[in-house]
């Protein structure tokens, strides 16, 4: 498996992706260099395990995690079957597991990061400052820390429908003469077609994702779409899929149905009411690109063994999150309620 890191031209220490400025920085001679300057200057390393003599990563049969040798400091380190960007747990350098994103795993697309660590993390605070109930421990400087920057895989499709609905309605007319009230009611049988363009039908393409987390905080905007290149990754996580297209081409087809439908019935006006009858979408022009997309996620381990996630959209900022109750704080404030309202109660009685 080829492990794979970045290298700064001055100075040779590796390099990551800064979101704030839309480079790749080096941390120790503070150099910067967009992806055209990395391109010309051949920063890149590969390290071969093979090639170099090391030993080859052991894959398990049974879950696909495989072992590395980290190019940095040698150290061995083990990654599931899906992580195909990670950091050294030892020298903490950022390292890509190229061999898994490569042939019909490559990605078509990404959108880099648009939100930097510092950032994520300030909104967080601002965040679950508002929450009251939140443990206090969900604010240590630990559990922030463990804010993870994690490219998640998607497939985005792009479809053209010849959608088609059918339809009953009714428009009701009332009127008054004297005391006499008059009720006209008519009948109407539609047909509604046309030809409607989807763009990023979005889909999740790992099992082992939290499936709240991953649909929450979409949407992204696709303006921000680029060709896949590989030291996006440096300095974040990324996982490689394992659902295929043809695993979520109903999922697909359904959602566009829906869509269509609404979107032709939109197009009915003027009726006291409408019932939609039959609804279908004939697809051509389809076309699925498969997608990294930025996402923020801290996970927190409750006293109750229930793990809480968080997750910012790493594009627009966009929050998700379920957290934990400090039923010590809720109690406290029930008993201070009890004690005001006591205090109240025994005052109004001796005055009255």
């Amino acid at each position: 498996m080829s492990v794979v890191t970045f290298k700064c031209p001055n100075c040779d220490a590796e390099l990551t992706f800064d979101p704030e400025t839309q480079r790749f920085v080096c941390n120790y001679c503070q150099g910067s260099f967009t992806q055209t300057e990395l391109e010309a200057g051949q920063p890149a390393s590969a390290s071969d395990d093979t090639a170099q003599g090391a030993e080859a990563p052991t894959v398990s049969a049974d879950t696909g995690a495989a072992v590395y040798s980290c190019p940095s400091c040698g150290a061995e380190i083990t990654v599931d079957a899906t992580t195909a960007a990670t950091y050294c747990f030892y020298c903490h350098n950022p390292v890509v597991l190229a061999g898994r994103l490569e042939g019909k795993f490559m990605p078509h697309k990404l959108i880099p990061f648009k939100i930097s660590r510092e950032e994520a993390m300030e909104r967080f605070m601002a965040w679950t400052r508002k929450k009251w109930f939140v443990p206090k421990h969900f604010f240590s400087k630990k559990q922030i820390e463990k804010l993870t920057g994690v490219y998640f895989p998607y497939w985005l499709v792009d479809c053209d429908v010849a959608g088609s609905l059918t339809a009953k309605a009714e428009r009701v007319r009332r009127w008054r003469s004297g005391n006499t009230e008059y009720i006209e009611t008519s009948h109407y049988m539609l047909t509604r077609e046309g030809n409607i363009h989807f763009e990023d039908v979005i889909k999740s393409a790992l099992k082992k994702a939290n499936k709240g987390l991953v649909e929450s905080v979409q949407p992204f905007q696709s303006s921000d779409l680029i060709g896949f290149s590989m030291p996006y990754l440096s300095g974040f996580q990324a996982e490689k899929r394992d659902i295929e297209r043809e695993e979520l081409q109903q999922e697909v087809v359904n959602d566009v149905n829906i869509y269509s439908r609404q979107l032709l019935l939109d197009t009915v006006q003027g009726y006291t009411s409408v019932t939609p009858l039959n609804s279908g979408a004939h697809f051509f022009n389809e076309n699925w690109d498969y997608t990294l997309l930025p996402v923020w996620v801290l996970t927190y381990q409750g006293s109750n063994g229930k793990t809480y996630y968080y997750a910012m959209n790493g594009q627009t900022g966009t929050v998700f999150g379920r957290l934990p109750v400090s039923f010590g704080k809720l109690s406290a404030l029930c008993g201070g309620i009890f004690v005001i309202l006591s205090a109240i109660l025994l005052i109004a009685g001796w005055l009255f």
